[in-house]
Protein backbone atom coordinates (compact mmCIF):
# COMPACT_ATOMS: atom_id res chain seq x y z
CA UNK A 1 0.00 0.00 0.00
CA UNK A 2 1.11 3.70 -0.15
CA UNK A 3 1.56 5.71 2.78
CA UNK A 4 3.22 8.97 3.18
CA UNK A 5 6.11 8.06 5.47
CA UNK A 6 8.84 9.74 7.90
CA UNK A 7 12.08 8.43 9.94
CA UNK A 8 13.13 11.40 11.48
CA UNK A 9 11.36 14.48 13.28
CA UNK A 10 11.10 17.76 10.96
CA UNK A 11 9.78 20.16 8.46
CA UNK A 12 7.54 18.38 6.05
CA UNK A 13 10.13 17.98 3.75
CA UNK A 14 11.21 15.05 5.79
CA UNK A 15 7.92 13.16 4.47
CA UNK A 16 7.86 10.73 1.38
CA UNK A 17 5.10 8.96 -0.51
CA UNK A 18 6.03 4.94 -0.60
CA UNK A 19 5.25 1.43 -0.74
CA UNK A 20 4.90 -0.39 2.80
CA UNK A 21 3.24 -3.34 3.81
CA UNK A 22 -0.66 -3.33 4.13
CA UNK A 23 -1.20 -3.66 8.08
CA UNK A 24 -2.76 -6.78 9.48
CA UNK A 25 -5.69 -6.72 11.90
CA UNK A 26 -4.90 -7.88 15.66
CA UNK A 27 -7.47 -9.43 17.87
CA UNK A 28 -9.17 -6.89 18.41
CA UNK A 29 -8.55 -5.08 15.27
CA UNK A 30 -10.14 -3.43 12.37
CA UNK A 31 -8.61 -3.39 9.23
CA UNK A 32 -9.66 -0.05 7.87
CA UNK A 33 -9.49 0.98 4.03
CA UNK A 34 -8.96 4.74 4.69
CA UNK A 35 -11.46 7.30 2.67
CA UNK A 36 -10.38 10.50 4.51
CA UNK A 37 -8.13 11.36 7.01
CA UNK A 38 -8.36 15.03 8.71
CA UNK A 39 -5.30 16.50 9.93
CA UNK A 40 -4.93 18.06 13.65
CA UNK A 41 -2.60 20.15 15.93
CA UNK A 42 -1.34 16.62 17.18
CA UNK A 43 -0.30 15.66 13.75
CA UNK A 44 1.43 18.62 13.35
CA UNK A 45 3.21 18.45 17.35
CA UNK A 46 4.17 14.90 15.92
CA UNK A 47 6.03 16.29 13.12
CA UNK A 48 7.71 18.69 14.00
CA UNK A 49 8.63 16.84 17.88
CA UNK A 50 8.01 20.17 19.03
CA UNK A 51 6.64 20.70 21.98
CA UNK A 52 9.14 18.43 23.57
CA UNK A 53 6.48 16.14 25.42
CA UNK A 54 5.91 14.40 22.50
CA UNK A 55 9.38 12.62 22.04
CA UNK A 56 7.85 10.89 24.95
CA UNK A 57 6.95 8.48 22.10
CA UNK A 58 10.39 8.45 20.29
CA UNK A 59 13.58 10.57 21.89
CA UNK A 60 15.64 10.84 18.91
CA UNK A 61 13.57 9.47 16.11
CA UNK A 62 9.42 9.17 15.76
CA UNK A 63 7.79 5.25 17.04
CA UNK A 64 5.13 6.34 14.46
CA UNK A 65 6.26 6.80 11.02
CA UNK A 66 2.85 7.29 9.55
CA UNK A 67 0.94 10.22 11.15
CA UNK A 68 -2.98 10.61 10.83
CA UNK A 69 -5.20 9.88 13.75
CA UNK A 70 -8.90 11.02 12.48
CA UNK A 71 -9.71 8.59 9.67
CA UNK A 72 -13.38 7.78 8.04
CA UNK A 73 -13.13 4.44 5.96
CA UNK A 74 -14.70 1.27 5.18
CA UNK A 75 -13.74 -2.16 6.96
CA UNK A 76 -11.68 -4.39 5.11
CA UNK A 77 -11.30 -7.09 8.33
CA UNK A 78 -12.05 -7.75 11.45
CA UNK A 79 -9.82 -9.53 14.10
CA UNK A 80 -11.21 -12.67 15.74
CA UNK A 81 -12.72 -10.93 18.77
CA UNK A 82 -14.74 -8.52 17.36
CA UNK A 83 -18.38 -8.76 17.22
CA UNK A 84 -19.58 -5.17 16.39
CA UNK A 85 -18.54 -4.12 12.98
CA UNK A 86 -18.29 -6.82 9.64
CA UNK A 87 -16.61 -5.94 6.07
CA UNK A 88 -18.14 -3.45 4.39
CA UNK A 89 -19.28 -1.16 7.39
CA UNK A 90 -18.37 2.83 7.01
CA UNK A 91 -16.86 3.72 10.20
CA UNK A 92 -14.62 6.91 11.69
CA UNK A 93 -13.13 7.46 14.81
CA UNK A 94 -9.87 8.94 16.51
CA UNK A 95 -7.07 6.98 16.43
CA UNK A 96 -4.04 8.79 18.48
CA UNK A 97 -1.93 6.74 20.22
CA UNK A 98 -1.79 4.26 17.31
CA UNK A 99 -1.44 6.97 14.68
CA UNK A 100 -1.30 5.55 10.51
CA UNK A 101 -4.26 7.36 9.06
CA UNK A 102 -2.00 8.75 6.32
CA UNK A 103 -2.02 5.74 4.30
CA UNK A 104 -4.09 3.36 2.09
CA UNK A 105 -5.12 1.43 4.47
CA UNK A 106 -5.03 1.57 8.89
CA UNK A 107 -5.41 -1.11 12.20
CA UNK A 108 -7.21 0.52 14.51
CA UNK A 109 -8.55 -0.92 17.55
CA UNK A 110 -12.39 -1.60 17.10
CA UNK A 111 -12.97 0.14 20.42
CA UNK A 112 -11.80 3.49 19.00
CA UNK A 113 -14.49 3.46 15.80
CA UNK A 114 -18.00 4.11 15.35
CA UNK A 115 -20.37 3.63 12.62
CA UNK A 116 -20.50 6.58 10.09
CA UNK A 117 -24.01 8.02 9.87
CA UNK A 118 -24.81 7.48 5.89
CA UNK A 119 -25.94 11.63 5.97
CA UNK A 120 -21.94 12.04 6.37
CA UNK A 121 -19.44 12.29 3.71
CA UNK A 122 -15.90 10.11 4.50
CA UNK A 123 -14.49 13.94 4.28
CA UNK A 124 -16.90 15.10 6.90
CA UNK A 125 -16.66 12.32 9.13
CA UNK A 126 -13.05 12.39 9.07
CA UNK A 127 -13.34 15.82 10.81
CA UNK A 128 -14.95 15.30 13.56
CA UNK A 129 -13.71 12.58 16.41
CA UNK A 130 -11.07 15.05 17.68
CA UNK A 131 -11.88 18.55 16.87
CA UNK A 132 -15.63 17.80 16.73
CA UNK A 133 -15.05 16.38 20.81
CA UNK A 134 -12.67 18.42 22.26
CA UNK A 135 -14.82 21.63 21.02
CA UNK A 136 -18.41 19.99 22.81
CA UNK A 137 -16.50 18.52 25.89
CA UNK A 138 -14.29 21.88 25.96
CA UNK A 139 -17.51 24.33 26.25
CA UNK A 140 -20.20 21.69 27.91
CA UNK A 141 -18.42 19.96 29.89
CA UNK A 142 -15.40 21.44 31.01
CA UNK A 143 -16.78 25.02 30.67
CA UNK A 144 -20.09 24.24 31.80
CA UNK A 145 -21.56 27.04 29.29
CA UNK A 146 -24.75 27.92 30.15
CA UNK A 147 -27.48 29.67 27.20
CA UNK A 148 -27.32 33.31 27.47
CA UNK A 149 -23.40 33.48 28.62
CA UNK A 150 -20.45 35.10 26.76
CA UNK A 151 -17.80 32.68 25.88
CA UNK A 152 -14.49 33.96 23.91
CA UNK A 153 -12.64 31.11 22.01
CA UNK A 154 -8.90 31.57 20.87
CA UNK A 155 -8.34 30.19 17.91
CA UNK A 156 -12.13 30.02 16.52
CA UNK A 157 -11.10 29.82 12.49
CA UNK A 158 -9.29 26.36 12.81
CA UNK A 159 -10.53 23.00 12.79
CA UNK A 160 -11.51 22.74 16.38
CA UNK A 161 -12.37 26.88 16.83
CA UNK A 162 -14.75 26.00 13.95
CA UNK A 163 -16.73 23.31 15.64
CA UNK A 164 -16.50 25.58 18.69
CA UNK A 165 -18.06 28.13 17.44
CA UNK A 166 -21.18 26.37 16.44
CA UNK A 167 -21.49 24.00 19.61
CA UNK A 168 -21.48 27.34 21.34
CA UNK A 169 -24.37 28.93 19.00
CA UNK A 170 -26.01 25.34 19.85
CA UNK A 171 -26.05 25.68 23.56
CA UNK A 172 -27.29 29.54 23.45
CA UNK A 173 -24.12 31.61 24.08
CA UNK A 174 -23.22 34.78 22.82
CA UNK A 175 -19.52 34.07 21.13
CA UNK A 176 -16.77 36.05 20.53
CA UNK A 177 -13.86 34.62 18.14
CA UNK A 178 -9.91 35.55 18.13
CA UNK A 179 -8.30 34.63 15.00
CA UNK A 180 -6.29 36.15 11.69
CA UNK A 181 -8.29 38.88 9.87
CA UNK A 182 -9.03 36.66 7.26
CA UNK A 183 -10.84 34.13 9.06
CA UNK A 184 -13.30 36.76 9.96
CA UNK A 185 -16.08 36.18 7.46
CA UNK A 186 -15.87 32.35 8.46
CA UNK A 187 -16.23 32.82 12.08
CA UNK A 188 -19.49 35.05 11.45
CA UNK A 189 -21.09 32.57 9.07
CA UNK A 190 -20.80 30.15 11.70
CA UNK A 191 -22.77 32.56 14.35
CA UNK A 192 -19.82 34.56 15.65
CA UNK A 193 -21.57 37.99 17.26
CA UNK A 194 -18.17 39.44 17.73
CA UNK A 195 -14.74 38.96 16.10
CA UNK A 196 -11.20 39.97 17.14
CA UNK A 197 -7.30 40.80 15.20
CA UNK A 198 -5.51 38.54 17.62
CA UNK A 199 -2.48 40.46 15.33
CA UNK A 200 -4.63 44.14 16.15
CA UNK A 201 -6.29 43.75 19.54
CA UNK A 202 -5.19 42.01 22.51
CA UNK A 203 -8.70 40.27 24.14
CA UNK A 204 -6.91 40.32 28.06
CA UNK A 205 -6.85 43.95 28.14
CA UNK A 206 -9.69 45.42 26.39
CA UNK A 207 -11.90 45.70 29.53
CA UNK A 208 -14.59 42.93 28.38
CA UNK A 209 -15.43 40.19 30.71
CA UNK A 210 -16.30 36.43 29.68
CA UNK A 211 -18.01 34.31 31.63
CA UNK A 212 -16.20 31.60 29.59
CA UNK A 213 -12.70 31.22 27.23
CA UNK A 214 -12.07 28.36 25.20
CA UNK A 215 -8.60 28.53 24.40
CA UNK A 216 -6.90 26.61 21.68
CA UNK A 217 -3.51 28.99 21.02
CA UNK A 218 -2.43 29.69 24.45
CA UNK A 219 -1.30 33.04 23.20
CA UNK A 220 -1.79 34.65 26.97
CA UNK A 221 -0.36 33.90 30.09
CA UNK A 222 -3.09 32.78 33.14
CA UNK A 223 -2.79 35.88 34.94
CA UNK A 224 -3.82 37.52 31.93
CA UNK A 225 -6.88 35.13 30.87
CA UNK A 226 -8.34 35.35 34.43
CA UNK A 227 -8.03 39.22 34.04
CA UNK A 228 -10.67 38.83 31.41
CA UNK A 229 -13.05 36.27 32.92
CA UNK A 230 -16.15 37.71 35.25
CA UNK A 231 -16.10 36.52 38.93
CA UNK A 232 -17.03 33.10 38.79
CA UNK A 233 -15.79 32.62 34.81
CA UNK A 234 -14.34 29.84 33.71
CA UNK A 235 -11.06 29.28 31.38
CA UNK A 236 -10.33 26.10 29.88
CA UNK A 237 -6.87 25.62 27.97
CA UNK A 238 -7.17 22.84 25.04
CA UNK A 239 -3.79 22.85 23.48
CA UNK A 240 -0.28 25.38 23.29
CA UNK A 241 2.86 25.30 24.20
CA UNK A 242 4.52 23.20 27.00
CA UNK A 243 4.94 25.78 29.60
CA UNK A 244 1.58 26.82 28.95
CA UNK A 245 0.36 23.72 29.69
CA UNK A 246 2.20 22.98 32.90
CA UNK A 247 1.26 26.29 34.03
CA UNK A 248 -2.86 25.43 33.42
CA UNK A 249 -2.29 22.06 35.43
CA UNK A 250 0.23 23.42 38.46
CA UNK A 251 -0.83 27.12 38.74
CA UNK A 252 -4.38 26.61 37.55
CA UNK A 253 -5.51 25.16 40.67
CA UNK A 254 -4.29 27.77 42.67
CA UNK A 255 -5.57 31.13 40.37
CA UNK A 256 -9.38 28.84 40.92
CA UNK A 257 -8.85 29.75 44.73
CA UNK A 258 -10.27 33.38 43.77
CA UNK A 259 -13.29 32.00 42.34
CA UNK A 260 -12.16 32.02 38.74
CA UNK A 261 -12.06 28.41 37.34
CA UNK A 262 -8.68 28.08 35.89
CA UNK A 263 -7.73 24.57 34.09
CA UNK A 264 -6.96 22.68 31.19
CA UNK A 265 -9.08 19.73 29.16
CA UNK A 266 -8.27 16.65 29.36
CA UNK A 267 -10.85 15.26 26.40
CA UNK A 268 -11.87 11.64 26.05
CA UNK A 269 -11.34 10.11 22.69
CA UNK A 270 -14.18 8.57 21.26
CA UNK A 271 -16.51 8.78 23.79
CA UNK A 272 -20.12 7.14 22.30
CA UNK A 273 -22.64 9.93 23.78
CA UNK A 274 -20.56 12.92 22.23
CA UNK A 275 -19.90 11.10 18.61
CA UNK A 276 -23.57 10.62 19.01
CA UNK A 277 -24.17 14.07 19.98
CA UNK A 278 -21.98 15.37 17.44
CA UNK A 279 -23.33 12.97 14.51
CA UNK A 280 -26.97 14.10 15.93
CA UNK A 281 -25.68 18.46 15.69
CA UNK A 282 -24.70 17.83 11.95
CA UNK A 283 -27.43 15.50 10.46
CA UNK A 284 -29.86 18.35 12.09
CA UNK A 285 -27.81 20.69 10.02
CA UNK A 286 -26.77 22.94 13.06
CA UNK A 287 -22.98 22.19 13.01
CA UNK A 288 -21.56 21.53 9.86
CA UNK A 289 -18.00 20.39 9.19
CA UNK A 290 -15.53 23.09 7.66
CA UNK A 291 -13.45 21.90 5.29
CA UNK A 292 -10.66 24.66 3.71
CA UNK A 293 -9.08 22.31 1.71
CA UNK A 294 -8.66 19.18 0.44
CA UNK A 295 -5.31 17.08 -0.78
CA UNK A 296 -4.53 13.30 -2.19
CA UNK A 297 -2.09 11.52 -0.24
CA UNK A 298 0.71 12.15 -2.45
CA UNK A 299 0.32 15.72 -1.09
CA UNK A 300 0.61 15.07 2.35
CA UNK A 301 3.46 16.86 2.94
CA UNK A 302 2.11 19.86 1.39
CA UNK A 303 -1.42 19.66 3.36
CA UNK A 304 0.70 19.29 6.82
CA UNK A 305 2.75 22.54 5.76
CA UNK A 306 -0.47 24.55 4.60
CA UNK A 307 -1.82 23.29 8.58
CA UNK A 308 1.53 24.50 10.47
CA UNK A 309 0.87 27.89 8.53
CA UNK A 310 -1.99 28.01 10.83
CA UNK A 311 -3.83 29.41 7.93
CA UNK A 312 -6.61 26.95 7.51
CA UNK A 313 -10.10 28.42 8.07
CA UNK A 314 -11.43 25.04 9.42
CA UNK A 315 -10.05 21.30 8.41
CA UNK A 316 -7.32 19.78 6.32
CA UNK A 317 -8.39 16.73 4.96
CA UNK A 318 -6.16 13.87 2.65
CA UNK A 319 -7.77 11.45 0.91
CA UNK A 320 -5.95 8.37 -0.78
Amino acid sequence: MKAAIRHTYGSPDVIRIAETDKPVAGDDDVLVEVRATSLNASDWEFLTGRPRYVRTWGLLKPKFEILGSDIAGRVEAVGKNVSQFQPGDEVYGDILGRWGGLAEYVCAPADALTRKPAAMSFEQAAAVPQAGLVALQGLRDKGELQSGQKVLINGAGGGSGTFAIQVAKVLGAKITGVDSARKFDTMRALGADHVIDFAREDYTSGGKRYDLILDFVASHPLSANKRALRPGGSYVLVGGSLPRILAAALLGPVHSLTGKKMGMLLAKANEPRDMATMAEFIEAGTVVPIIDKTYPLSEAAEALRYLGEGQARGKVIVTP
